[in-house]
């Protein structure tokens, strides 16, 4: 893979590290209108990264801004398919919440933050992003396409 194609494995994992913080906050507040507005707008950030993927995300854009400069260069590049399709697995889990929450449920909020908080937290702190290795997974399988 060409340089120009591949991300900075580094953004990802700082932008999983932003999300879980945001989704911790919305298990804090438990099932409450302020943690159903919460996890509304990290669905949001979600659906923002499927759609741009990783790196066009605004937690992408904090990274490329405020802590990309201050590194070296990573030692290779990443494919940005497997963290886009994360994104798509967090807008998924976030979403279920969200429509749960808004149908009166909102039990469902801090259970899809958790949810979605264990897979942020795994991909910050040990940089095993469950969301690209479903990606790999179904690759090999042949239910992706490359």
């Amino acid at each position: 893979m060409s340089v120009s194609k591949g991300i900075d494995p580094r953004g990802p994992r700082v932008g999983a590290s932003i999300t879980a913080v945001l989704l911790a906050a919305v298990v804090l507040l438990g099932a409450s209108t302020a943690g159903l507005w919460l996890l509304t707008f990290i669905m949001l950030s979600f659906l923002l990264g499927t759609v741009r993927g990783a790196e066009g995300s605004w937690q992408g854009m904090v990274f490329k801004r405020f802590v990309r400069p201050r590194l070296s260069p990573p030692a290779e590049m990443e494919d940005r398919r497997p963290p886009r399709f994360a994104q798509g697995i967090g807008l998924f889990v976030t979403g279920v919440g969200v429509i749960l929450g808004f149908s009166g449920v909102l039990l469902a909020v801090p259970i899809a933050a958790g949810v979605a908080f264990i897979a942020a937290a795994l991909n910050a702190v040990i940089g095993l992003c469950l969301g690209c290795e479903l990606y790999l997974l179904l690759r090999r399988t042949g239910l992706v396409r490359a």
